[in-house]
């Protein structure tokens, strides 16, 4: 991996946690993620699940981690299983963690070998009478194929049909959208390597780039610094692109007189960053293009006073839609008969703004967290308005990451990155 190791105190916590809410006599099990065909003897790069790397730290393919706090032998109510190494691998692929290696990630004591899993498990399922699945019901999840999980599942229904099956992620959405501080620090670093991009790019941009020169220009600056790429599909799009929420393509000219909206941010550890950043591409806002900007900018700085604990989420967008109606309505953009007569369902100023302004944010950038509970201190959210004008062809969006405070404002993790208009065309045109 090419980021720096991660103390296992952080693992161990997190699985402290878990086993905490876990009901009595239970036993979990978390499977990495699969590894992806592409044709031939190609593959995708490998991406662990994101709950074992939460639980253990275990970043590699075949591993399974094993959580049993009632086991009647202490040595099993936490255990690894891993895929067993050798020179052959090692010379291929690249050494896999040994025992000795997964203790010292993980904390774990106990470390099997995966040709050894199937009679352990079974062992302890005699002495288990619930079994926790991991599984997936976020509220933005878009699962089309079988996983591994999914096939386990499968395994355990038709083996063990006695046991009361339990869902996971009630519990792991609660704890994950709760960060500890050695959290908050591996998302403040992903946040300063995107900032570094950020500011390289500042320095690039110009009329006649293409889009997808700029996304390389992220891309180098971002590995450099230990990330193993973009957090999420990176967003680059000039002029009317910038209306279209999810444009990827990334394969257009930047023009004069053109703004350019760039949703892109680095990951590092596992853990993300969400940035987005609107620039002039020739250095220079016009007028009409300020007023919308710091209109945007406006929203974003009094929605981020908002998240505080105690917030609720639906009760923040209503809050956030006033702000952002009182700002078309200056822009005139929409008039007062739009907003009488506007459907409550959607409001007039969702023609010009039509998706959230948060979401949670860690190791996914659409991270777990409830929509339905009082927001906490800890928590990481995104504020992300935007207005998008197709006819004009602008599209404008600023995002940052804040962290819920105890008391007070939440802090931004991204407070280095420029956003004032004034200090962005200052860096455009200071070569």
């Amino acid at each position: 991996m090419k980021y720096l190791p991660i103390s296992a105190e952080l693992f161990k916590k997190n699985r402290l946690k878990l086993s905490q809410r876990m009901t009595s006599n239970s036993l979990a099990i978390f499977n990495s993620n699969d590894v992806f065909s592409t044709g031939a003897d190609s593959t995708l790069p490998f991406d662990q699940h994101r709950n074992i790397f939460y639980l253990s730290g275990v970043d590699q393919e075949e591993s399974i981690l094993l959580l049993f706090p009632n086991a009647k032998l202490k040595a099993h109510r936490e255990i690894l299983f891993l895929k067993e190494t050798n020179k052959h691998i090692a010379i291929w692929e690249g050494a896999k963690l040994n025992k000795s290696q997964a203790t010292v990630c993980s904390g774990i004591k106990t470390v099997y070998w995966l040709n050894e899993f199937e009679s352990i498990f079974s062992q302890l399922m005699e002495e288990s009478t619930h079994f926790y699945y991991n599984n997936n019901e976020h509220y933005r999840q878009a699962v089309e194929m079988e996983t591994r999980e999914d096939r386990f599942l499968k395994m355990v229904k038709s083996t063990y049909p006695s046991h009361e099956l339990l869902p996971i992620f009630p519990i792991m959405e609660s704890l994950r959208g709760v960060k500890e501080p050695e959290e908050l620090t591996l998302i403040k670093t992903a946040c300063n390597i995107t900032e570094k991009g950020f500011r390289r790019v500042l320095g690039f941009v110009k009329p006649g780039v293409m889009e997808y020169e700029i996304e390389a220009e992220y891309i180098h600056e971002f590995i450099r610094n230990r990330s193993k790429g973009f957090a999420y599909t990176p967003i680059i799009g000039s002029g009317y692109n910038a209306c279209v929420l999810h444009y990827t393509e990334n394969n257009q000219k930047c023009n004069d007189g053109e703004l350019l909206l760039m949703d892109v941010a680095a990951e590092y550890a596992n853990y993300s960053s969400d940035m987005t950043r609107t620039i002039p591409v020739n250095g220079r806002f016009t007028a009409r293009q300020k007023a919308v900007y710091q209109a945007v900018l406006n929203v974003k700085n009094i929605a981020t006073k908002l998240l505080v604990p105690g917030t609720m989420w639906d009760a923040y967008h209503v809050e956030v839609g006033k702000l952002m109606t009182s700002e078309l309505l200056g822009l005139g953009l929409i008039d007062k008969s739009d907003v009488q007569n506007e459907d409550p369902e959607w409001p007039a100023y969702k023609k010009y703004f039509m998706h959230g302004t948060s979401h949670h944010m860690g190791l996914d950038t659409h991270d777990f967290g409830s929509l339905k509970s009082p927001m906490q201190a800890n928590m990481v959210f995104t504020v992300e308005p935007g207005i998008y004008i197709p006819e004009e062809n602008m599209g404008i969006r600023l995002e940052d990451d804040v962290v819920i405070q105890a008391k007070g404002c939440p802090v931004n993790l991204m407070q280095n990155i420029p956003i004032e208009i004034d200090e962005i065309e200052a860096l455009m045109n200071s070569n």
